[in-house]
């Protein structure tokens, strides 16, 4: 007879991801510092996939629904291509 470990859904794993970014309003300040650093850390990112991410945000620059969602999808293009820039 044999047993497994349940494993955790692919949505409990994210949802404590997010809160360890992001905490909540009611985050102690130590785990708003460990999110703080936690957001440093560094992560590989194929170069393809932050092109893809960059044209996309570009296109939703252009066309989306509303000034802010433009805005901000500007911005985070822009950033994402001077990452890319800085990195070559």
């Amino acid at each position: 007879m044999s047993t497994t470990t349940p494993q955790p859904s692919p949505r409990t794993a994210l949802g404590r991801g997010v809160s360890t970014l992001i905490p909540g309003p009611t985050a102690s300040s130590g785990e708003q510092a460990a999110a703080a650093l936690a957001a440093l850390k560094t992560a590989t990112v194929h170069v393809g996939v932050l092109q893809a991410a960059a044209v996309l945000l570009g296109e939703l620059a252009r066309t989306g629904e509303d000034g802010t969602t433009r805005e901000t999808a500007a911005t985070t293009a822009a950033l994402i291509e001077q990452a890319m820039r800085t990195a070559e």
